[in-house]
């Protein structure tokens, strides 16, 4: 493999608390001291950013079933735009990824087609439907990363401690879409002020509430990791800050579109806004921004949804849930939490990196020698407009389109491998 010297780098490690001007080496895939390199193609990254590449654990792939909208070779394409160099895939696939057999399918076409690392997450339930518990077992040793049913949400509180209690013996961390699925059941957007002036069916922050404080329970008696993914409210983080403060094992991730967009943006009637969990509340919005700050909530995560201008294109009651995210993430949180100074730069790099690293067990991921070369690096003062047509992804289902941002993407490596360069 051929070896690289990125030099003059603002290197910035969140594991090591690192944050310094310096050179990173690279030969066979993984950081070695520069003093090893033979003859290396150097990189001149001054005023750039470098880190430990980014992750999100929260991806929709849609392969197999829905390839339309995605592929794994687009969605990887987008995550190595969007500095990701690696990506955990949703299992509500069609079929579902509930058996070894489809686990072993997605890290096959993975290999073949990706240009990132596709991590694979195996169902909690059969075809995610929430009544029988799916082989955790074979998903284990067929690969998985993680369990979710993400897109729904086990009801049968039963079935759902049974699950944790299988996942820690198998060393899984849960990643759960926390939702009540008879209060939220027609539900379009926000119950609040707005549903009621739009005149549209809510969705209740109790849905999103109850779920958690359960979660929050079972975390607690059976001492096992719980991720809530994309948390929407300001009791949700309440509730988090509180569990985490005792030392219960939970951790929540908050999204882009929940740190920057509220539940007045649907009277666009733009289906770009149609999300689940929804925009809400300006000042859930906040309470989001504050636990980003005190490190309540440790992960930004995407919940990348790709759909076909066709399905987005109907009435918004009719219109799928879901926007994509892996090309927008970094500037749009660039822009709303460290231009105006809410969070640093190395706080927002840790919830992209070791936040996610931390909830799927991943020790240590740093930039230390002989570590595997996974490196994001990007321009902090890049100005420009995001324009939706320029996405590697297949889908353009996207609110940020138009929108004037701060930070850019520049290099995306992956095992020594760039896989995306533009502007270095």
């Amino acid at each position: 493999m051929s070896e690289l010297l990125l030099k003059n780098a603002r290197i910035i490690d969140p594991v090591r608390n690192l944050d310094e001007i310096g050179d990173i080496a690279i030969a066979d895939g993984v950081i070695v001291e520069s003093g090893a390199l033979k003859s290396p193609e150097v990189i001149d990254l001054t005023g750039k950013v470098l880190s430990p590449g980014f992750i999100d654990v929260h991806v929709h792939l849609r392969q197999p079933g829905n390839t339309t909208a995605e592929t794994i070779a687009s969605g990887t394409a987008a995550a190595a735009a969007g500095g990701f160099t690696s990506i955990v895939a949703m299992p509500n696939t069609s079929p579902s990824a509930d058996t070894a057999g489809a686990i072993e399918y997605l890290r096959r076409i993975a290999v073949e087609q990706g240009v990132v690392k596709v991590l694979p997450c195996g169902n909690m339930t059969k075809g995610g439907k929430g009544e029988e518990m799916a082989g955790i077992g074979s998903l284990k040793n067929a690969g998985v990363v993680a369990l979710s049913d993400d897109g729904k949400c086990i009801q049968d509180h039963g079935l759902m401690r049974h699950v944790v209690e299988y996942a820690k013996s198998f060393d899984l961390p849960i990643l759960d879409h926390c939702e009540e699925t008879t209060l939220a059941a027609g539900g379009v957007m926000n119950e609040g002020k707005w549903s009621v002036l739009l005149g549209m069916n809510g969705i209740p922050g109790a849905s999103e509430e109850l779920i958690i404080a359960r979660n929050i329970i079972f975390a607690r008696e059976i001492n096992w990791k719980i991720h809530m993914q994309h948390v929407s409210t300001r009791e949700s983080v309440d509730m988090l800050r509180r569990a985490r403060a005792k030392g219960i094992p939970v951790t929540g991730e908050a999204t882009p579109h929940h740190l920057s967009l509220t539940d007045e943006y649907v009277k666009k009637f733009d289906t770009n806004y149609k999300m689940n969990p929804p925009l809400r509340s300006e000042d859930d919005r906040q309470a989001l921004i504050e636990g980003i700050a005190d490190g309540t909530i440790t992960v930004i995560a995407t919940d990348h949804a790709p759909h076909t201008q066709t399905a987005k294109l109907v009435e918004f009651d009719h219109a799928p849930f879901g926007i994509i995210g892996l090309e927008t993430a970094l500037p749009v949180c660039f822009t709303r939490l460290v231009v105006p100074g809410i969070i640093t730069i190395p706080q927002l790099i840790s919830k992209l990196t070791a936040g996610p690293a931390e909830v799927l067990g991943i020790r240590d991921y740093s930039l230390a020698a002989g570590h595997a070369a996974d490196i994001t690096v990007f321009d902090p003062e890049a100005e420009y407009v995001i324009d939706k047509n320029t996405f590697r992804s297949k889908s353009r289902n996207t609110p940020f389109d138009g929108m004037k941002v701060r930070g850019k993407i520049n290099l995306t490596v992956v095992d020594g491998r760039i896989v995306y360069r533009e502007g270095c």
